[in-house]
């Protein structure tokens, strides 16, 4: 099979953080391990700042060793875009892999990627993590459109992807491969162990909520849930890890009048990459309140340190979570998430903690790799035609 001498990467990446850019990182440093040289090609510019609603864009950690990455895009200038796909058309790569989560990009990548290849025969293929966002605004089906028209396939992680490529009339090929473990983060710690280092009770059971917070990931919904009177006589205790995207107030206010403030740690921040394996250590179940979801990189990082899951019945979640094995899929209503919280501690974390390396093996990098390298063949096949 013939494969890529020079792969390119176009979508966020060092100094930039968050999970498409650890993701980004991860699949191109698997790639060179194999063989395969990777350039990397991120942002100048990501969002302009009154767009970005957390307090910053940029990671505090170092470059990753060995990977080449290079800041050339700025996402709203559009003679930027025509510096960038030139700059890219001279990396002279025979397949770019192109991370789409949102149609604001569309016009940016859509115009690098067109200049890119240019009378030439480069396959570009899209990681696709939304094509309908999650936010919906006008413009966002004729954006996505236009950035569809210079893509040769899609790889999408979750079904409800794969639905929405159908919804827009986009036909092209495409394969579904699971978003794969975040197996970099470090190795699990001792429960005792990362509770003293958090200052967590021994004896409470303990939640985890982690990541950015958006009003579709369904926290208010989860504070509703617990409310719930069984759940405060038990006295679990819900960590909530993670930076609000949108108006804390509402949430804190939540808290306050429903004399939650005891049952409930707001780490109102970014979590540093040091610090991820303590929390889910330290957690006795990950929760995944979402209203509505294609896939979620949290997941994938709950099972990499052996922590099961109560996630909703919405989108991808649903598909990376075996109900009754790995964790519970309730319907995203604030007594099912409650129902749920008390059968998974009536039956136990080692019940269903037991079950999830059998399924790891279907979440691997190498399986990614290969999904994408068997595509880049079958798409360098059609155009030999």
């Amino acid at each position: 099979m013939p494969t890529p001498q020079h792969i390119v990467f176009i979508g966020p990446a060092h100094p930039y953080r968050g999970g498409i850019a650890s993701f980004t990182e991860r699949l191109a440093t698997a790639f060179q391990s194999d063989g395969y040289p990777c350039s990397l090609v991120t942002f100048t510019l990501q969002y302009p700042g009154f767009l970005f609603p957390g307090k910053t864009q940029f990671a505090d950690k170092p470059a990753p060793v060995g990977l080449k990455i290079s800041r050339w895009i700025n996402s709203v200038n559009p003679f930027n875009w025509i510096k960038s796909g030139l700059s890219v058309r001279n990396l002279n790569p025979d397949l770019i892999i192109v991370r789409y989560w949102m149609p604001f990009f569309a016009p940016a990548f859509g115009t690098i990627l067109r200049i890119a290849r240019f009378r030439r025969n480069t396959r570009i293929i899209c990681i696709a993590d939304n094509i309908i966002p999650h936010e919906k605004r006008p413009g966002d089906r004729q954006l996505t459109v236009y950035f569809n028209g210079v893509v040769d396939a899609y790889v999408v992680m979750s079904e409800q992807v794969r639905e929405d490529l159908k919804k827009l009339g986009i036909t092209k090929q495409h394969v579904f491969h699971p978003h794969p473990l975040f197996d970099h983060f470090g190795n699990q710690v001792s429960t005792s162990l990362a509770r003293e280092k958090l200052k967590l009770d021994q004896s409470r059971g303990i939640l985890l909520f982690f990541g950015f917070i958006r009003h579709y990931k369904g926290l208010d919904l989860l504070l509703e849930a617990m409310t719930d009177q069984r759940i405060r006589e038990k006295g679990y205790q819900l960590i909530i890890a993670g930076e609000f995207y949108e108006e804390e107030e509402k949430y804190m206010a939540y808290i306050r009048n429903n004399r939650l403030t005891d049952h409930i740690r707001l780490e109102n921040n970014f979590i540093p990459e040091a610090d991820i394996p303590l929390y889910f250590s330290a957690a006795d179940v990950l929760i995944q309140p979402y209203r509505h979801a294609t896939q979620s990189g949290v997941t994938p990082l709950a099972m990499h340190f052996d922590l099961p899951m109560i996630v909703t019945d919405a989108g991808g979640l649903r598909e990376m979570v075996e109900n009754g094995k790995t964790g519970l899929v309730v319907s995203p209503t604030p007594r099912a998430i409650a129902d749920g919280i008390i059968q998974y501690f009536e039956t136990g974390k080692l019940h269903f903690q037991v079950h999830i390396p059998e399924y790891k093996s279907e979440f691997s990098w190498s399986g990614l790799e290969n999904a994408l390298l068997k595509l880049d063949h079958s798409i360098a096949q059609q155009k030999a035609k």
